[in-house]
């Protein structure tokens, strides 16, 4: 009864966490009015419904088989890598800046998905919640895909009756979302659908996105796929609906333009064809895709070449990676969980770079924005503002955080993670497109995607001895 229960309410979770932003919105607009910042009451469900599996897991634990509750105090490698990191990440803060409150919030972003997977891989989980975990994601996928590619359309006044900031493109730790981004030299629309901005949407959408590509092409081979363990084998006869469903996610996914989504695509796809087909049809596949490929980016370039060539982003994704991997070595033993990352987003004034000359006159009724051309602060007056450190790179965050010795038994981890999983898993995928990810964008960050990947692989890596 316990474990039906807790697998309910883990589908519950993972169901509702792609909405959850919207639902915040929506909920703190009518509970406590337009413009305020997001009820903390609704923003720590999530945390509460892990709390609450957490207590079912201990309950099971105590009504179990005395051999079932010594198998739970066994320790393996990925123990260890998580319990050392814990251990760095208060002894490293209590030797830096000591602030607790922003330890909680790294903590939050940093461990949580950890812990979840420490204890959660600590219960059985039977076959019907692996098949319906992949349905709900499978579902929520074309549902979000849906109403991202309306948001297109959709006018601002309907985002502001919903909640939404009338602001586009900036993060206000203490004001509502705003409801999409822009590619601001062409005004085109990145969308988020349900998320809080286009990358969070991009990378949970590699989950349905791989459960998508795998379904087509073991639909088109007609077998088994070894990377489809959650799910059923396909037939010849559900083709044209996977077509349509991988072509329906990869629009959205195309709408977000964040590049770093359609690169970890792009890899889930290559990944497919090199497991299905011998190494030469497969070597010749990819050199195929790479070149259609190639000859869409060139005509995206000469079409739209703010699409895909921005160069402030760029230039941050190179600069800001570079700066951190000088502050690890200036600081090889760290600088103290949260000081990096999404959390010192909390923490700091929102930031807007612009360049130099450019009109600031639209943030004027604004004095909560702090506006700089260049590296000169032009808003507000009197103060100097502290601007979140973002380091564009979850691996590096985790090293300016945690020092050297953090960084290593985090990549320990991962590789850990990826031996397990071993190319004939159904989380092989979405875990590489998400860790691919992380390499150019705190990848990790969104709940969404960082608490059912890391519950999922608690299901598939589950102790047994």
């Amino acid at each position: 009864m316990f474990q039906r229960i807790r697998e309910w309410l883990t589908l519950v979770l993972i169901g509702l966490l792609p909405l959850h932003a919207f639902l915040v919105t929506v909920g703190t607009k009518y509970l406590a009015g337009y413009g305020s910042a997001p009820l903390l009451v609704l923003a720590l469900w999530k945390e509460a419904v892990l709390g609450v599996l957490f207590v079912f897991v201990a309950v099971e634990w105590v009504l179990s088989k005395r051999e079932k509750k010594r198998a739970a105090f066994h320790i393996d490698r990925f123990d260890y890598c998580i319990l050392l990191l814990l251990f760095v990440s208060v002894f490293v803060t209590v030797f830096t800046h000591q602030d607790w409150k922003l330890y909680l919030f790294g903590f939050k972003y940093d461990f949580v998905p950890l812990v979840s997977f420490f204890i959660l891989r600590r219960c059985p989980w039977s076959a019907f919640f692996r098949r319906a975990a992949l349905g709900v994601i499978l579902v929520l996928g074309g549902l979000v895909s849906v109403y991202g590619l309306a948001t297109l359309f959709l006018p601002l006044e309907f985002f502001r009756f919903l909640g939404y900031s009338d602001l586009h493109s900036l993060y206000l730790p203490y004001a509502p979302l705003a409801a999409f981004q822009q590619l601001s030299a062409m005004g085109a629309r990145r969308i988020q659908s349900t998320f809080s901005g286009p990358n969070q949407l991009g990378i949970w959408l590699l989950l349905p996105w791989s459960a998508g590509v795998v379904s087509l092409f073991s639909a088109w081979f007609r077998a088994e796929h070894p990377l489809l363990r959650f799910g059923a084998q396909r037939s010849r006869r559900q083709i044209p609906w996977w077509l349509l469903y991988t072509v329906l996610v990869g629009a959205a996914l195309f709408f977000t333009y964040s590049r770093t989504a359609w690169v970890a695509a792009a890899a889930v796809v290559i990944t497919c064809i090199v497991s299905n087909l011998p190494w030469q049809r497969a070597l010749q596949n990819i050199v195929r895709l790479c070149g259609l490929g190639a000859m869409l980016l060139v005509i995206l370039i000469v079409l739209k070449p703010h699409v895909v060539l921005r160069v402030a982003s760029t230039k941050d994704h190179l600069r800001k990676p570079i700066a951190a991997v000088q502050s690890i070595l200036h600081h090889p033993f760290g600088e103290g969980l949260g000081i990096a990352g999404p959390a010192s987003n909390r923490v700091s004034d929102a930031c807007v770079f612009l360049s130099e000359g450019a009109d600031t006159s639209w943030a004027a009724d604004r004095p909560d924005l702090c506006v700089f051309t260049r590296e000169k602060q032009v808003q507000p007056f009197g103060r100097a503002c502290t601007c979140p450190r973002v380091v564009e790179n979850w691996y590096l965050q985790i090293g300016v955080e945690m020092g050297v010795l953090g960084f290593f038994v985090y990549l320990l981890l991962i590789c850990g993670v990826f031996m397990e999983l071993a190319a004939v898993s159904a989380l092989f995928l979405p875990f590489l497109a998400v860790s691919i990810a992380a390499l150019f964008l705190h990848a990790w960050e969104g709940s969404a995607i960082a608490y059912t990947l890391w519950i999922l692989l608690a299901v598939e890596m589950r102790r047994t001895d």
